[in-house]
Parts: structure tokens; C-alpha cells; sequence
């Protein structure tokens, strides 16, 4: 590889991490506009091991901002990002797949008002498969996401 390849590579890699923390903090504040603006055209996203659906990223997005409703406080953690880069044959790749895991406490809408959130009563993790692609006009965006729920815990 060449230095432009290399150097390259660098900057695929922090715009696509780029849009594995824009997607955590767009489900997190719930901000669905922002979510599916995260996905390329035809993107998918599949929620189905953790009891969710899987569909078009618009349809998604409307089935998350109905079912976060549960949870008005969520803080989503992605973390041990592996990022492979499509071998793009000394040229810059133009698709990605990232495996990341999650952590993501929530609490429950409780119904009261005021004080702070001393802790959270719903926790689930596991790991994320991200697929992206690089879009001419938006750079990289999702092309699907796929969750891989491995437990969940609900305290009292």
C-alpha cells in the first residue's frame, strides 16, 4: 500500500467511527431524524434478538421511537470497535463492516418527576454488526445494523 492508501484508510476509519457514535447518541437522545439520516438508501436495521423488529431504517426508526418511550433515560456504550475496511485493490475501500460491542443501561419511565436518576433499572448487551458504505454525496453511511443481544438484566 501506498502512503495515500494508508492515509486513507485512517480517515475512512475515523468517519466511520464517526457514525457508529452518531448512531449510539441518536438513539440515546432520541433524535430519529438524525438516525435516519445515518442510513444510505436502502439501509435496514434488525433488532430482532433483542424482541424488536427488522425492516427498513425508517420503519425502524418509528418502531424505536415508539418502543424508547419505555425509557426516557438510555446511554448507550459501543466499545471494542473492529473495523474492517473492504480490500479495495490499492485503491481507498468503499465498504466497511464494524463488530462492536454494547453496553446500554436504561431506566424506566417511573412516572415521577424531579430528582436526579440514581441508577438504572433495565440493562442489555452484546454486540453490534455494523455495515456501511461510502455514498457519493454523504460519505460513509449505514447500510445495515444488525443487533446480537447476549443478556439483559431488569432490577427492581
Amino acid at each position: 500500500m501506498t502512503q495515500r492508501v494508508d492515509l486513507a484508510s485512517v480517515m475512512d476509519r475515523l468517519a466511520i467511527d464517526e457514525v457508529v457514535t452518531g448512531y449510539a447518541r441518536a438513539v440515546d437522545d432520541g433524535d430519529w431524524a438524525a438516525y435516519r439520516a445515518l442510513f444510505a438508501p436502502g439501509g435496514r436495521a434488525d433488532y430482532s434478538s433483542a424482541g424488536g423488529i427488522e425492516g427498513p431504517a425508517e420503519e425502524v426508526a418509528d418502531w424505536l421511537a415508539e418502543a424508547m418511550q419505555l425509557f426516557p433515560v438510555r446511554q448507550h456504550l459501543i466499545v471494542n470497535r473492529l473495523v474492517r475496511l473492504a480490500d479495495g485493490g490499492g485503491w481507498a475501500a468503499d465498504r466497511a463492516e464494524v463488530l462492536a460491542d454494547f453496553v446500554n443501561p436504561m431506566r424506566l419511565d417511573g412516572g415521577g418527576a424531579g430528582g436526579p436518576v440514581t441508577a438504572p433499572n433495565f440493562a442489555a448487551a452484546g454486540r453490534y454488526t455494523f455495515a456501511l458504505t461510502r455514498t457519493a454525496r454523504d460519505g460513509w453511511r449505514l447500510t445495515r445494523v444488525t443487533v446480537h443481544e447476549k443478556w439483559r438484566h431488569l432490577s427492581a
